[in-house]
């Protein structure tokens, strides 16, 4: 379908779209006009994707000026979705308009262990691994080696791409990651140094959150492209906790001992070069007088072999200085790292549960050390010299060192928004326990303020981001368009149910006062076995935390729960480990294809409740046991909610309660992702019968939650998940579905109302593009009949929805249910 939006013709790769896609549309072309920022919320499986790709490259086609479209997601499965929407787009754009429409240029961007094609490295297990393969085989001085005669491996694919690949021309394409390495197969080229060297001249990017987020990341991808760009973060509804995390860092025991042995190697590779090529070490002295700049230490653009990450926070004006005296010469350097190690090991000898200001932490080291701030704000940096003046390339080796010295330079360089914790019965590690200082960010704009701050629009996005009115706090910017909208329905696809007592009367809740209870442990496992029973193919269940899952596992095989569960599904667990939840997952659809039916026990803020779809068959339901709050006696929980509060005047209650339910709601949205497709989205805990936890969940699920479907007994949510479930076993009504579909001529009737409304005082115009040969009618100047058919189509879908409101909660009252 083609038609305009105001000044901008759209090229929507589909025959007709969901009133929510256009308006969606609308409220990013308002953004891009602006231009300015949006935070937009889309309901879960209406095609946010396409409509995303359909607009912003129709209007990168209508404005040659517009920079890249950046599209940042979290997974590389959502990278290659994204890829098939846009090729979708721009395919249909070019049979609308020939083949200059087919004009663009798009790829994606990831790490050398997805994009590799060197058979050798490949055979490495991990990204550490294949890069440290990587770097042997195509680093400076080891291909230098090779020019003088030493035998030395090198990369034929990176010396075919430095021969011809930087000066050749990739055709016009979109380019995923396989694309990426089928087109380095053909030519001969490498594909990650092609891809870093290409995004340049590219018109839309695809790659990871941390590209984008993590300044070290960051300074070598992002740092050139151009101002004019349009960056969207898809998926964002934990995107406070990516920029904290990006920012933070952790450590502990087994980091400091390594970074011991560390200090150790590079002090002998230092000797070794005293010997043997003094000259080197000199050099690198001189360059550090000029600045980090001069020396290439400071990071920065450039697809370099030996590129290492860049300084995570050190400003222009810092790299410019000259580095401190006391830490250029190596052997220096590598005494001023033994004493900042030295330190850290003395504060986890003392593991008292504390949390302190950077200022005060840089007092007491001083006090101990000596060790003055200003040198600590260049340890990264100046130890990414030194790894590239010794040659070294596996800087997995050393990776540990740098972890303190990321430590140290954020201490030194951030005053406010971050606290040094120290927690004693945490760990890195899963299942093991022991003290971990961790320099902790707080403020979640620390991180994406220079996003915001650089280019013309930044689109954050999701289907899970209410109350969207606190995003912009917590991230400390000023949208131009904030907007959350609702679904259009031809069914009531979706049944939220909230459960919050057994037959016993007993309420169900995984509050630490009565989680233990038996009566409510048992009330869980008949609520689980009453839904294995009725609900066909696959179940979903979350957990707020793994502790609480094992310990109700447990208690459920004790009480012959589990083994009723498995007289119906096949019965599968989320565990810490990567592997095993990967293979649990590929049995649990297995399971659902051969007609088994399966039940996957998870764990709310992990692997699957942020990755994973459980469209169709593979989720008919998904359960909440519990509320999935964070651990409130963290003290980084605590000093953030304290920083919260102090700064943006968030309230600590407000925002745990907000973090719960966006948790919620996205463990919810796993069970529906198109308009055909159907689930119950069970919440059992009484706590969300409160008006403060449901008003936080998204509109697109309220407005299938009403009165009938809350405060439910077990057997209750029983007999309406029956109900529900006869009503969808019915054939999809294409007549009733139509209904809420736009098609051109629903869209042009659209187009004289929004006008109209636009003479009033309201901004903001659609029109349809005039087919070839066929006379259009101008948005700007509706006829009466225009205008009385957007008022006939607009009351009809008012009264359709309030129609389907009163069916359901009569269908769905008490005396309805009663035999």
């Amino acid at each position: 379908m083609r038609f305009r939006l105001e000044d901008i013709e759209v090229f929507f790769p589909y025959e007709s779209m969901y009133r929510e896609q256009l308006d969606y549309c609308l409220e990013m072309k308002r953004a891009l006009d602006a231009p300015g920022h949006a935070v937009l919320e889309m309901p879960t499986g209406t095609g946010k994707t396409v409509c995303l790709m359909s607009l912003i490259t129709s209007y990168q086609y209508a404005r040659p000026e517009m920079g890249k479209l950046i599209y940042c997601t979290r997974t590389v499965p959502e990278m290659v979705k994204c890829v098939e929407e846009l090729k979708r787009v721009v395919a249909y754009r070019e049979q609308c308009v020939g083949p200059e429409g087919g004009k663009i240029l798009a790829l994606c961007l990831s790490s050398r262990r997805n994009m590799c094609i060197h058979d050798r490295v490949m055979e490495e297990s991990d990204r550490e691994a294949v890069d440290a393969t990587c770097r042997g085989m195509t680093a400076s001085w080891v291909r230098k080696r090779a020019q003088e005669g030493a035998e030395v491996e090198l990369c034929d694919f990176y010396e075919n791409y430095d021969q011809n690949g930087t000066d050749a021309v990739v055709p016009y394409g979109i380019y995923s990651l396989e694309d990426l390495r089928d087109l380095g197969r053909e030519r001969g080229w490498c594909p990650y140094f092609l891809a870093r060297h290409v995004l340049k001249h590219a018109n839309v990017l695809i790659y990871n959150y941390q590209y984008m987020l993590d300044p070290k990341v960051a300074g070598l991808v992002s740092s050139e492209l151009e101002e004019d760009s349009v960056v969207v973060f898809d998926e964002a509804h934990n995107i406070d906790n990516v920029c904290i995390e990006a920012m933070s860092v952790q450590v502990s025991r087994p980091i400091l001992d390594a970074s011991t042995r560390s200090l150790s190697s590079l002090s002998n590779l230092v000797e070794e070069a005293k010997r043997s090529d003094a000259e080197r070490l000199n050099a690198e002295y001189q360059r550090l007088v000029s600045g980090l700049a001069a020396s290439g230490a400071g990071g920065g653009g450039g697809g370099g072999t030996d590129t290492v990450l860049a300084n995570p926070s050190l400003p222009a004006d810092i790299l410019a200085e000259s580095v401190p005296g006391n830490i250029r010469k190596a052997e220096h350097f590598l005494t001023f790292m033994r004493k900042i190690v030295r330190h850290l090991k003395d504060q986890l000898r003392n593991p008292e549960a504390r949390w302190e200001t950077p200022q005060a932490f840089l007092h007491e080291l001083h006090d101990k050390t000596g060790l003055e701030a200003k040198p600590l704000k260049f340890t990264y940096s100046r130890l990414n010299s030194l790894l590239r003046t010794l040659e070294v390339t596996s800087l997995d080796d050393h990776s540990d060192l740098s972890e303190i010295a990321d430590f140290a330079t954020l201490l030194a360089t951030y005053q406010e928004g971050f606290a040094v914790v120290l927690e004693p019965d945490s760990s890195i590690i899963p299942g093991l326990s022991e003290p971990v200082l961790e320099l902790s960010c707080l403020d979640a704009s620390v991180a994406i303020k220079p996003v915001f701050k650089r280019f013309r629009s930044v689109i954050i996005t999701s289907g899970t981001l209410s109350p969207i009115d606190l995003y912009p706090r917590i991230l400390d910017f000023h949208p131009v368009v904030s907007s959350s909208l609702p679904m259009s329905i031809f069914r009531s696809s979706i049944c939220p149910l909230v459960v919050t007592r057994g037959d016993n009367q007993t309420k169900v809740s995984s509050a630490f006062g009565v989680r233990d209870d038996d009566r409510v442990v048992s009330n869980y496992g008949k609520l689980l076995v009453d839904a294995c029973r009725i609900v066909p193919d696959g179940m979903v269940v979350f957990f707020p935390s793994y502790l609480y899952m094992e310990s109700i596992i447990v208690r459920w095989d004790k009480m012959g729960i589990l083994k009723q569960v498995t007289d119906y599904k096949l019965l599968f667990i989320e565990t810490k480990d990567v592997v095993e939840t990967t293979l649990a997952l590929d049995n649990f659809r297995t399971a659902c294809e051969c007609g088994r039916g399966a039940v996957f026990l998870s764990v709310a803020r992990g692997k699957v409740a942020e990755g994973i779809d459980f469209d169709r068959h593979l989720g008919r339901a998904v359960m909440m046991f519990g509320v999935p709050f964070q651990y409130t006696k963290s003290l980084t929980l605590k000093a953030r909610l304290d920083f919260l509060h102090t700064k943006f005047q968030i309230n600590e209650a407000d925002f745990i309660t907000f973090d719960a339910m966006r948790q919620a709601s996205q463990c919810a949205g796993r069970v529906f992702r198109s308009k055909t497709d159907y689930g119950l989205m069970i919440f059992a805990d009484a706590r969300y019968n409160q008006e403060n936890k449901r008003n936080k969940l998204p509109p697109w699920i309220r407005q299938f939650l009403g009165d009938a479907h809350c405060n439910l007994s077990t057997t209750m949510a029983s007999s309406k998940m029956r109900r529900f479930l006869r009503e969808m076993a019915q054939p999809v009504d294409d007549v009733a579905r139509s209904s809420v579909l736009l098609n051109n001529e629903k869209i042009s009737a659209l187009a004289a109302r929004i006008a109209g409304t636009a003479r009033a005082g309201v901004t903001g115009q659609v029109a349809v593009a005039q087919p070839a040969g066929e006379l259009g009618v101008s948005a700007a100047s509706p006829t009466e009949e225009e205008e009385q058919l957007a008022a006939e189509m607009q009351a009809a879908a008012e009264a359709e929805a309030q129609l389907a409101r009163v069916k359901t909660e009569e269908a769905d009252s008490p005396a309805a249910a009663a035999p």
